[in-house]
C-alpha cells in the first residue's frame, strides 16, 4: 500500500515543476495549514487581553512561517530538511505560553510587559532545540512513544477550555452561553464534520478554512458580524525585533524547554513519514543528516519567530497528505510557500481581518483543532501493546496533569519553582511519565 502511495509521484524531490504547478501546489499547502498557523496567535491575543496587538502578531506569525518554510526547503548551510516542511506556529507551547501570559497579567503587567516575557523565554528555549537536533538518538531512549502520545493527549484536552470558552462567545462576553452563541459555534463543527467526510481530498484538507468560511456567512445572516462594518488599514507590517523588550523568568523557562524536547520529537516523526511520501530513505546516513537538518530548521524556523515576537515554530503533518494528493514533492514548491506566507505577513490589514471573526466561529473551528491534537495522542497510545505497567504509567500521568490544569489552586501554596514548572498539564504529564518509567519495573523482563 505504501510503496503504491509513492510510485504516484508526478514530481521528485528535486524537480521543477513549472511555475502554474509549483504556485497552484503552493496554494494547497497554504488551505491545509493557513489557520493552522494563525489560531494559536488569536487564542493567546485574546485570552491575554492583547486585541491591539493582534493584527501585528498574526502579521510576524505569518512572516515567521514564510521564512523557516523557505529555510527548510532550501536548506541553506545544512539547515532544514531540504523538503517540503511547512512551518507554523504550535499549539504544543500553547498551555505554557498562556501561563506564563497569565502570570504577568495577573501582577499587572502590561501587554508589552506580557509579550517580553512570552518571546523571550521562546527565545532562548529555540536554542535548547537547536542543540537537541544533534543527539536525536539519544533524546529517543527517554522520550518514548509512550510518553509522546500522553504529552499529546493532555496538551489537547488541556486546551478543550480555551476554545469552548471561545465557542460560547468568549471571556467577559456580555451575551456569553448565549443560545445564538452555542449554534453558530456548533454550526462550524458540523461544516467541518461534512467537509471532513468527503471524498475528495482537497475538501477534506481545507474542511476547516470552509467551516471557517461557513461560519462567517453564518454570523452576518444572524446579524453578528458585519461585512460593511471591516475595518482594515493599509499598514505595512515592519518586523522588528525583541519590539515589546526583553525579560526572562527561569521558572517559566524550565516547562518550556521540556516541550521542546518533544516537539523535537515530533517533527522527527513528520519528516520521516515527508520521506516516505517523498520516496527518500528512512535509514542510514542522508536521513539521519536530514533528520539532524530539518530538527534544526525547526529551532531556527522558532528563533527567527521569537525575534519577530511571535510563538514558536514546528513542522506541520498535514502538509505531507497535500504531497501525496498532488504527487508533488520538489522542495521547490515550499519555496514558493514560504514567499507567499511572507508576502501575506507585510499587509497588516489581513490580521486585521482574521481579527474580527466572530469569537463562536474561531471557537467552533479551534475546538476541532485541539480536539485532534488530543485525538493524535489517543492514536499514538492506541498503537501501543498496553501492559499493566504501561497502563499505570498513562493513567497517574494524565492524572497529574489534567489535574492541576483543571484544579491550578492545588499548587496556590507550593514554592513558586514548582507552581510555574508543573501548572502546564503537557509539562506535567510528560516528566510524570518520563519519570515513571525509569521507576516502575518492566513486566516483560
Amino acid at each position: 500500500m505504501e510503496s503504491e502511495k509513492q510510485s504516484e509521484l508526478v514530481y521528485e524531490l528535486d524537480e521543477k515543476p513549472p511555475f502554474l504547478e509549483s504556485f497552484l501546489a503552493a496554494i494547497q499547502h497554504l488551505l491545509a495549514s493557513f489557520i493552522a498557523i494563525i489560531a494559536p496567535t488569536l487564542v493567546i491575543g485574546g485570552a491575554l487581553a492583547l486585541e491591539a496587538e493582534i493584527p501585528y502578531l498574526i502579521s510576524m506569525a505569518l512572516f515567521a512561517s514564510g521564512l523557516g518554510t523557505f529555510i527548510q526547503a532550501y536548506r541553506p548551510f545544512g539547515i532544514g530538511a531540504g523538503m517540503i516542511c511547512v512551518q507554523g506556529t504550535s499549539f504544543t507551547f500553547l498551555s505554557v505560553i498562556l501561563s506564563a501570559g497569565f502570570l504577568v497579567k495577573n501582577a499587572g503587567g502590561s501587554p508589552s510587559e506580557i509579550m517580553a516575557l512570552i518571546v523571550t523565554i521562546c527565545f532562548f528555549g529555540s536554542f535548547i532545540q537547536i542543540g537537541l537536533s544533534q543527539i536525536l538518538p539519544k533524546i529517543k531512549r527517554a522520550i518514548t512513544p509512550l510518553v509522546t502520545g500522553i504529552v499529546i493527549t493532555s496538551l489537547g484536552i488541556s486546551l478543550i477550555k480555551v476554545g469552548m470558552t471561545d465557542l460560547a462567545g468568549g471571556n467577559g462576553a456580555d451575551n456569553f452561553g448565549a443560545t445564538d452563541n452555542l449554534i453558530l459555534g456548533v454550526f462550524v463543527i458540523a461544516v467541518i464534520i461534512v467537509m471532513n467526510n468527503f471524498n475528495n481530498d482537497w475538501i477534506r484538507l481545507s474542511s476547516i478554512v470552509i467551516g471557517l468560511v461557513a461560519g462567517l456567512l453564518a454570523a452576518v445572516l444572524m446579524d453578528k458580524f458585519s461585512i460593511s462594518e471591516l475595518s482594515v488599514s493599509s499598514t505595512i507590517a515592519i518586523p522588528v525585533p525583541f519590539k515589546y523588550g526583553f525579560d526572562f523568568d527561569l521558572m517559566l523557562f524550565i516547562p518550556l524547554a521540556f516541550l521542546f524536547l518533544i516537539s523535537s520529537v515530533e517533527t522527527t516523526g513528520d519528516i520521516t513519514a515527508n520521506c516516505l511520501i517523498s520516496r527518500q530513505p528512512i535509514e542510514g546516513p542522508s536521513y539521519i543528516s536530514r533528520i539532524k537538518g530539518g530538527v534544526l530548521g525547526d529551532g531556527i524556523s522558532s528563533l527567527i519567530a521569537s525575534l519577530l515576537n511571535s510563538f514558536p515554530n514546528t513542522t506541520f503533518s498535514q502538509n505531507t497528505g497535500v504531497i501525496q494528493i498532488t504527487g508533488i514533492a520538489s522542495r521547490h514548491v515550499g519555496i514558493y510557500v514560504g514567499v507567499i506566507l511572507v508576502v501575506l505577513g507585510l499587509f497588516q490589514g489581513l490580521g486585521e481581518i482574521l481579527q474580527q471573526i466572530p469569537k463562536p466561529v474561531l471557537g467552533g473551528a479551534v475546538l476541532v483543532m485541539f480536539g485532534t491534537v488530543a485525538a493524535t495522542g489517543i492514536k499514538i497510545l492506541a498503537r501501543l501493546e498496553l501492559d499493566r505497567r504501561q497502563i499505570m504509567v498513562i493513567a497517574v500521568s494524565l492524572g497529574m496533569g489534567l489535574g492541576v490544569s483543571m484544579v491550578p489552586d492545588a499548587l496556590g501554596q507550593t514554592p513558586d519553582l514548582m507552581r510555574n514548572i508543573f501548572s502546564s498539564a503537557p509539562a506535567t504529564s510528560g516528566l510524570s511519565a518520563i519519570f515513571l518509567s525509569f521507576v516502575l519495573p518492566r513486566t516483560d523482563l
